[in-house]
């Protein structure tokens, strides 16, 4: 059973910048896709981020695109968003996931705020 571990949240100024990191417990050569949800409270969890395992291919939410940057480090087993240009709703926790199969990581809380 593959094990994702977040880091990287913290609370940052509106306008500010951040990266969270997902370090897998395994290869994740052997990963098709990865990527990042979040959920805001009394949300539903939403689509953010998401790319291959070659990272040729990335796919943003609308609400994100031109701000976060995914990308992925094989030889680390880590996958990344970068976060720019941060927004108070973008204030939510965030989720690390792999398919296939899905598997989630415990998430890690990113506030916005002044």
């Amino acid at each position: 059973q593959v094990q994702l571990v977040e880091s990287g949240g913290g609370l940052v100024q509106p306008g500010g910048s951040l990266r969270l990191s997902c370090a897998a417990s395994i290869s994740i050569y052997s990963i098709d896709l990865m990527g990042w949800f979040r959920q805001a409270p009394g949300k539903e969890r939403e689509f953010v981020a998401r790319i291959t395992w070659s990272g040729d291919y990335t796919y943003y939410a609308d609400s994100v695109k031109g701000r976060f940057t995914i990308s992925r480090n094989n030889d680390k087993n880590t996958v990344y968003l970068k976060m720019n240009s941060l927004r108070p709703e973008d204030t939510a926790v965030y989720y690390c996931y792999k398919d296939p199969p899905r598997a989630w990581g415990q998430g890690t809380q990113v506030t916005v705020s002044s």
